[in-house]
């Protein structure tokens, strides 16, 4: 953990990215504290006011406050991507654990049944799906979760085919241990460095779908403010009201940026051939 820490703390951009990550976590929780209007409350004498000091992002054409919607969009646009990207990663573990160490007839279904998922574009996929659904919060979270398991799978099974041949992992089999200790105890934590980063690399990804879900109308729907509807209102007022596209596109673009500089981070930090690589050019450099 200390050699993870001094890696980590070494690569500049990834520490800015774990900070403003932190931001934006801090910005969502504390949204009711931070946000100054209501951002559900219209205002018919505000319409499409342009930024002042007052409304520092200016107003939609509700006359509702752009900035106290974007951070409350926060809320729902994080909260979208933490719990899609969790729903993915325990399913990707699920079914890669098993077909890692299984192998045989086993492996051999779920990787086919990975490969055809992969067929379908996953947001053809998704638009697909919602079109039989009544879009919510709730439903966007699962949908995005349930369609977003398969590189996490191939990932773990991956790691589970080269460490199941591990002398650690052999031993505790000539003694006796069940199938399901030597996973949860010896294998599954020691796979478990590139599934950070690949949930790390997920949630920007997920937030991008929504936002573009939400763009389309079949994301969250009003009164829930997230970016993605944000911009989506922002479109027909584009001449007249720039604000409405700016600062959310820029909310979007700054979130996915901070968390794949995190995630490079921290897969930079987790690689020890790259650590010592780092490590051997530091001190020629010296």
């Amino acid at each position: 953990m200390t050699r993870f820490r001094r890696a980590f703390a070494r690569n500049r951009l990834a520490v800015i990215g774990a900070a403003v990550v932190l931001a934006l976590v801090a910005i969502a929780v504390l949204a009711p504290v931070l946000a100054p209007w209501n951002p559900n409350r219209p205002d018919v004498k505000k319409i499409l006011d342009a930024p002042s000091g007052r409304h520092p992002f200016g107003t939609d054409e509700l006359g509702r406050d752009v900035l106290s919607r974007i951070v409350y969009g926060a809320r729902v646009s994080l909260a979208v991507g933490f719990v899609s990207v969790g729903i993915a990663t325990a399913i990707g573990i699920a079914l890669g654990s098993t077909a890692g160490y299984l192998g045989g007839l086993v492996d051999a279904t779920i990787m086919r049944l990975v490969d055809l998922m992969l067929v379908f574009p996953r947001f053809f996929l998704l638009l697909a799906v919602l079109a039989f659904l009544k879009p919510s919060i709730w439903t966007i979270m699962a949908v995005i979760g349930l369609t977003g398991w398969m590189p996490v799978t191939r990932l773990v099974r991956a790691e589970f085919l080269a460490l199941k041949e591990r002398e650690f992992v052999v031993w505790s089999q000539s003694i006796g241990a069940s199938g399901f200790r030597v996973v949860w105890r010896h294998i599954l934590p020691n796979a478990m460095a590139p599934v950070l980063v690949a949930m790390t690399l997920g949630i920007p990804a997920a937030i991008l779908l929504e936002s573009g879900l939400s763009f389309l109308g079949l994301g969250v729907q009003p009164p829930y403010a997230t970016w993605g509807n944000i911009l989506s209102q922002g479109r027909d007022h584009i001449e007249i009201a720039w604000w409405l596209s700016v600062y959310p596109g820029l909310f979007i673009l700054i979130t996915v940026l901070s968390y794949n500089l995190l995630g490079e981070g921290i897969r930079d930090a987790l690689d020890p051939r790259l650590r010592q690589a780092v490590g051997r050019l530091v001190v020629r450099s010296r």
